[in-house]
This record gives C-alpha cells, structure tokens and sequence, in this order.
C-alpha cells in the first residue's frame, strides 16, 4: 500500500514525514515531487576501487543549466531535505525525466525508515540534456512498515548516509568489511 496524498499530509502533521522545503503544488495523489539541487559531482579516478575511499568533484549548476553526458556517472542531490520516520521511502524518477533519457538512481531508490537527509541521485544520461537546478526530478513514495522497527537507521551505528548535506555524497563502500 502506498500513502495518499492525504495521508502524506497527516504523517507531515504528526511529524513522522518531513519534507523541506515543502510546496504544496509539489504533492501529487500519492507521491511528492522532488527538484535537483544544484550541486553535481563526479568521481576524479576513471576507474572506481570498492575498497578504498573513491573521492569526487562537486560543481554546481550554473543558472543556464549544465549538460550531462553520456557515458559519465554523475551524482546529484534533492533540493529537499527529508525525514521519515515511520514508512519506508522510495525515491522513483518522475515520467517527464525519464522520456529525456535521464536515470535518476542505478540501484538505490529505497530509503530506510529513520533516513534524515538530501537524496544522493545517481544519474546517468542516455543522449547528451541539459539540466537545471530546481528542475522536478524525481518524486517520493511511502510505504507503511507492518511490525514494530527495532533500530531506525538514524540510530544505527553504522549507518553511512544519515544526515546527508545538500551536496551529493560518495559511495563509503569501502567502509563496509569484505
């Protein structure tokens, strides 16, 4: 089952949703569209080592937009800061994006229920499109979690994106014992 919009509102009310900025218009029938932020990146080595800390380069996207190239793996934020508390949130592309040619996650579009943070966006491009800060690219999802949550990943130790910034954030695979 997915949250209505009505229901989006009233977890929004009871604070187990947050979504800010927070415009209304934004608030389909069950979904919330969310815009890029404008802040890009991409990593400096050609060649990516999952055991070792790959670093990146943040550029932000200029007022004219900014070309993604294909064959280039970039990563974007959400303009949004989000909190869920108490459902389990995925992060979809919208339909308009996608008949550009842009991917907005290679594998990672479901959040855990305590994520606090900007959505890290990993994007890919079929043919070369311009972009625009504050463009809609993506919309939340929520789910309800049936049973009770031990450890939201807000509390987990180990949790390596939690309180994500408004820049986009690296893999920290290389955190992970292998």
């Amino acid at each position: 089952m997915i949250l209505s919009d009505k229901r989006i509102l009233e977890e929004m009310e009871k604070g187990t949703i947050r979504i800010a900025p927070f415009e209304r218009d934004n608030l389909g029938s069950n979904s919330y569209d969310v815009k890029l932020g404008k802040w890009l990146a991409t990593y400096k080595d050609p060649v990516l080592d999952a055991k070792k800390h790959n670093e990146i380069v943040y550029f932000d996207i200029p007022d004219a937009g900014f070309v993604l190239q294909p064959h280039v793996f970039y990563l974007g934020v959400t303009l949004e800061y989000t909190e869920t508390h108490a459902h389990v949130p995925f992060l979809e592309g919208k339909s308009s994006t996608g008949r550009l040619g842009i991917d907005i996650h290679a594998t990672a579009g479901k959040g855990d229920v305590g994520f606090c943070g900007n959505w890290t966006l990993e994007i890919s491009v079929k043919q070369p499109v311009r972009v625009y800060h504050g463009m809609p690219i993506g919309q939340l999802i929520y789910f309800p979690v049936e049973g009770d949550i031990i450890t939201k990943y807000n509390q987990k130790k180990n949790a390596k994106y939690s309180g994500q910034p408004d820049k986009p954030i690296e893999s920290m695979m290389w955190k992970n014992k292998f």
